[in-house]
């Protein structure tokens, strides 16, 4: 038992110094090449870059996010980065999901009562500021994520960074 104690540290170690090399990098990537939750990759970011709030407040965030106008909406397995463009509708709750229809490309049906956390991050991603909102299960990894969108020159959207901004408030 000892054994595997070590290796997780030794694994959370290594995710850490290949963080620390690139601080820019993805965070899904760092935590596969070390075998770590990515939730744990998440945590060894500096102070202030990640702000977390309870699994609970799932349904407050994603009605607030409804307001913002088009979004971008992330799903990053180890086989699929999905990425859709388009306004988040209001969902509600049945048969124990999160069910999301409505006029957006982006819809289905989500498992909120496996959100354990949802993390709002503010990082450089490639060298630039990048804002999203982070949904994770109870095994720490990412659910979906939803980011603030850029304009034609590859800028945040002011409005929606206003938007986060105040929202992340409610949960520092």
């Amino acid at each position: 038992m000892t054994g595997q104690v070590i290796a997780i540290d030794d694994r959370l170690a290594a995710a850490r110094a290949a963080l620390a090399a690139k601080p820019d990098g993805v965070i899904e990537n760092v935590a596969r090449e070390h075998g770590v939750p990515v939730r744990d990759v998440l945590a060894m970011l500096p102070a202030g870059e990640s702000v977390a709030a309870p699994g609970s407040a799932f349904e407050d965030i994603w009605n607030d996010v409804t307001g913002w106008g088009e979004i971008l909406f992330i799903v990053n397995t180890p086989d699929v980065v999905l990425e859709c463009h388009g306004p988040l509708v209001k969902g509600s709750s049945g048969h124990g999901w999160f069910n999301v229809h409505g006029d957006s490309p982006i819809g289905g049906h989500l498992k909120a009562s496996n959100c354990t956390e949802v993390c709002f991050v503010d990082r450089k991603f490639h060298g630039r500021r990048s804002l999203s909102i982070q949904f994770y299960n109870g095994a720490g990894e990412a659910m979906f994520k939803i980011f603030v969108r850029r304009d034609a020159q590859r800028e945040l959207l002011p409005e929606q960074i206003a938007r986060f901004e105040a929202l992340r408030a409610n949960y520092a």
